[in-house]
């Protein structure tokens, strides 16, 4: 298929590269033309004017930027430029609630929106994206080409018994969770879960490294080697997951984590897990206590919140701040 990309960053250029890898023609634009010119093999636009006229009809567009003014004006623009049955596509962390009235917006002049809570981060181009789709059924399974190439697939992971009646996509790594919103929502919740393991395992490497302390009877002072006991907990642990691969990868690297300040950002999608936690009266005591944690280590900071930056950076890239004030990013892009 053809398909316009929109945002040529980590993730929107590996995005386009994965989709050229399965046989894809990708039109690419980004603000910056070095990062047009150093996606090869696409077709470069220089403007969002020139990658609407490189594709054919029905249009699909694909839109990698980060959430609020910038995907708002892109979105703004392409209703202005698009045609009925042409499709946007809004793969980064945006605000259900936005989503539902871009939706709404585009529906009036036939143009069809999708939202793509898109999970992957720099790792995506090799291992694929989990994506969280929301939007009208027809244009998703019209786009299952696109999605079923930039998802992981089936892999090695066991088979859960019972599922033969249910949707075949989910366990190629791809969903369609219902109407516009949908996919953002569910992207948003488990952004907010991935705040709560990544403080989990922070606080619980944190207490192991502090055994040492002259604080404790002599005789119950352990000097505990973490990164050995992240690789252990590897293989065969219940608390495996690919975030303790990635702590594995980062204490290897470096035993102390003294590159890392510890002060954390957080993510809109954090806060807006609790926000709907509020909003639905449902308790969420773990995730708000770990955005709020984050909120805390930008004045006092200890090696566990050095471990999540260590964390962010491996899998998704991020290099934080070593000053107190910093901009919030997106964990999982």
């Amino acid at each position: 298929m053809q398909i316009g990309i929109i945002g040529l960053g980590r993730m929107g250029a590996n995005i386009a590269r994965r989709l050229m890898k399965h046989g894809h023609q990708v039109v690419g634009y980004d603000a910056s033309p070095d990062a047009v010119k150093g996606l090869q093999g696409a077709t470069g636009a220089t403007s969002l004017e020139d990658m609407v006229g490189k594709l054919d009809a029905p249009r699909h567009i694909w839109v990698m930027l980060p959430a609020g003014r910038i995907t708002e004006d892109t979105i703004g623009k392409l209703g202005g430029l698009l045609s009925k049955d042409d499709c946007v596509i809004d793969g980064g962390n945006t605000f259900f609630k936005d989503d539902v009235r871009r939706a709404h917006a585009l529906a009036g002049k036939g143009i069809a929106y999708l939202d793509v809570g898109t999970s992957g981060g720099v790792w995506g181009l090799e291992r694929g994206y989990c994506m969280m789709i929301g939007g009208d059924k027809k244009v998703v399974d019209r786009l299952d080409p696109i999605f079923k190439s930039l998802a992981p697939g089936v892999g090695t992971i066991p088979k859960t018994p019972d599922r033969e009646t249910r949707d075949p996509r989910v366990i190629e790594g791809y969903m369609h969770v219902g109407p516009a919103g949908s996919g953002h929502f569910v992207k948003m919740v488990h952004n907010g879960i991935e705040y709560g393991l990544m403080q989990a395992y922070a606080e619980g490497f944190d207490i192991m490294r502090a055994r040492t302390s002259d604080q404790l009877p002599e005789d119950e002072r352990f000097d505990i080697n973490i990164a050995d006991v992240a690789e252990v907990w590897r293989r065969g642990s219940v608390v495996a997951s690919w975030l303790l691969d990635l702590t594995s990868i980062a204490l290897a690297k470096s035993g102390d984590l003294k590159e890392f300040s510890g002060k954390v950002d957080d993510s809109g999608e954090g806060r807006w897990t609790v926000e709907a936690a509020v909003a639905e009266a449902v308790a969420a005591p773990v995730i708000t206590a770990a955005l709020f944690s984050r909120f805390r280590s930008r004045s006092d900071n200890t090696f566990g919140e050095k471990l999540l930056s260590a964390m962010r950076k491996e899998f998704g890239g991020h290099i934080e701040s070593t000053t107190p004030v910093h901009k919030a990013k997106d964990d999982d892009e």
